[in-house]
């Protein structure tokens, strides 16, 4: 499969990359590890991206004011208080440039990395492979300006939609949430409804009045939830139940509940799928209004992961609902 993303991003910039009216985004590549950085920046010229600088974390860290393009993809496994420095400034400089971040962790740096990362929505991955990478440089030229990659021809065209196909499957595989909706949304959010508290005031008019909302439910039925959500990957494959959306409000509906703060990499491991799916799943819900950021107030260099009061309602209005259902039932 890996092949059919290798040739995808050929078909999608092959050639005639300064050809008339194609103007190609410039790529800076930062990584320690000289293959990792040549196999970056192949791909990226693959992919129509022109190349205009490639270094080591040190060419990044020497806060040198070079011109790095429009995108800038960084390898960071392990990070120190110089490099997370370095990179809060390159996320606060492309998210005043409009450039586009790709960066690149281990498991073990991810919340020093995500702390750092709050101004430009970088693309995070965690020990990414290849695809993945190749995916996250796909998004980068979906989301490019009209007029900045060149027109293919027909027979492309038709490449390009198979392909489209077999790296979507991929993407299914590696749990690329797939977007839905005219205007490419995975998730349609909305406050449950107000409640109509009464009839018709003097004028005439029904007002709307949200009843107030229930407590959340006990954190302990929450987690014994969670417990039994996990109980079947003993008996059926994981691939059954890989939507982590459920999951993530699980984890974050009990820790609202105790009082506790999350951080992304707890969920991360609570959403049960590979970080970088969790961290797309985590973008996709914040974007739709379900989780939040939360600045750590004694350390800048940190953030946690809350439910937004909308989504905190949702939960539990629909707990409160299953309870009701339980004592009809009775």
């Amino acid at each position: 499969m890996i092949q059919a993303v290798e040739r995808l991003a050929s078909v999608s910039g092959e050639t005639n990359a300064y050809e008339a009216g194609f103007l190609p985004l410039a790529a800076a590549v930062f990584a320690d590890r000289a293959a990792l950085r040549a196999e970056i920046a192949e791909d990226a010229a693959a992919a129509g991206l022109r190349v205009t600088f490639t270094g080591t974390l040190g060419d990044l860290l020497d806060g040198e004011a070079r011109v790095l393009g429009e995108l800038i993809v960084i390898d960071a496994p392990a990070v120190d208080a110089a490099a997370m420095a370095a990179l809060a400034r390159i996320d606060l400089r492309a998210a005043h440039s409009g450039a586009q971040l790709v960066v690149s962790t281990s498991i073990a740096a991810l919340d020093d990395v995500f702390g750092c990362l709050d101004q430009s929505g970088a693309q995070i991955l965690v020990a990414p492979s290849r695809a993945e990478r190749v995916i996250a440089l796909g998004r980068v030229l979906a989301a490019a300006p009209r007029g900045r990659v060149r027109e293919l021809s027909e027979g492309d065209r038709l490449t390009l939609l198979r392909l489209t196909e077999q790296v979507g499957q991929l993407a299914e595989r590696l749990g690329a949430p797939a977007p839905v909706g005219a205007d490419g949304a995975v998730f349609r959010f909305e406050s449950p409804a107000a409640a109509w508290a009464g009839p018709p005031d003097q004028d005439g008019v029904e007002r709307l009045v949200r009843a107030p909302r229930p407590a959340l439910p006990d954190p302990r039925l929450v987690r014994a939830i969670i417990r039994q959500r996990q109980l079947r990957g003993r008996f059926f494959e994981a691939e059954l139940f890989a939507d982590p959306a459920w999951d993530i409000l699980l984890d974050l509906t009990a820790a609202r509940a105790e009082h506790k703060r999350v951080s992304v990499t707890s969920l991360c491991i609570a959403s049960g799928v590979p970080p970088t799916t969790a961290l797309r799943w985590i973008a996709q819900m914040t974007e739709a209004g379900l989780l939040e950021r939360v600045e750590d107030d004694t350390d800048r260099r940190r953030a946690f992961i809350a439910l937004s009061d909308r989504a905190a309602d949702a939960m539990a209005r629909y707990f409160a609902e299953l309870g009701r259902g339980r004592e009809r039932l009775a």
